[in-house]
């Protein structure tokens, strides 16, 4: 039987506005007790927001011994865009405990990184984590100006890309462009899906790399989301009404669902 994720009720301590699409909440109370780190660089949680039933998943930007810092990327829409858009600071969401698939080889002469926005958060605790002088290259896509989120010097070499015209995502081309170091390193990126479709081909069939020597992760889809064929908001509000548990609603949901 499969265990469902342990999870955590917590509060939002702070809301901070990073840029025009980045949203920072602190995450905090006693509901954090017992919560511990994979340890894992670019690990993420579920999270579920107020009025909501679905969870997202979201890179921990910082984990302390008080309280996560989660980076919330916004869109025109989506499950947590509105909630994290107004003044949250005070209200309850829930987490789930960690994951993380970040597996650098002890040998690695160099490390390359690649993201659009949503991918950031880890890069940056890739970076702050890597060993002492390792080489890092990073490339970052990004409408915003964020040239103050990640760290500088100690071997890193930064670039900012811009999103091109009429398109969400170019990462493919950048990977394309790029004169990848001398010997033995790892490649890790996350973005839009269909980007890194096309940067693991790429990484297979023109540089020929090992699957031990990267990791490619879809974080986003860049499509129009499709009106589920059972709305679980409802279910979830209709539950929570009733008295039910987590896990009576998850059975509604499920058997509408089959219906």
């Amino acid at each position: 039987m499969t265990r469902r994720a342990q999870q955590y009720d917590v509060q939002v301590l702070r809301r901070e506005r990073l840029g025009e699409h980045l949203v920072r909440l602190h995450l905090g109370g006693p509901g954090l007790d017992g919560f511990a780190s994979t340890g894992v660089p670019d690990e993420w949680v579920g999270l579920v927001v107020p009025g909501q039933f679905q969870h997202r998943y979201y890179t921990l930007r910082l984990v302390g011994p008080d309280a996560l810092v989660v980076d919330v990327v916004v869109h025109a829409e989506g499950l947590v865009t509105q909630w994290a858009e107004r003044d949250c600071t005070g209200e309850t969401v829930t987490i789930t405990e960690p994951k993380g698939s970040f597996s650098m080889p002890g040998g690695a002469g160099w490390l390359l990184l690649v993201a659009d926005l949503t991918g950031l958060p880890a890069i940056a605790r890739i970076a702050e984590s890597r060993p002492a002088g390792l080489p890092c290259r990073v490339w970052v896509e990004s409408a915003d100006d964020l040239g103050d989120y990640l760290p500088s010097g100690d071997g890193l070499e930064v670039t900012w890309v811009r999103p091109p015209a009429g398109a969400t995502s170019a990462l493919a081309d950048v990977v394309a462009a790029i004169d990848w170091p001398a010997g033995d390193g790892y490649f890790w990126m996350a973005g839009e899906s269909a980007q890194m479709r096309a940067i693991r081909k790429h990484l297979r069939h023109d540089r020929g790399l090992p699957a031990s020597s990267y990791d490619v992760m879809g974080y986003w889809r860049d499509q129009v989301r499709q009106r589920r064929a059972v709305d679980p908001g409802p279910i979830y509000a209709a539950g929570k009404a009733a008295g039910k548990t987590d896990e009576q609603i998850w059975d509604d949901y499920d058997r509408a669902r089959e219906a």
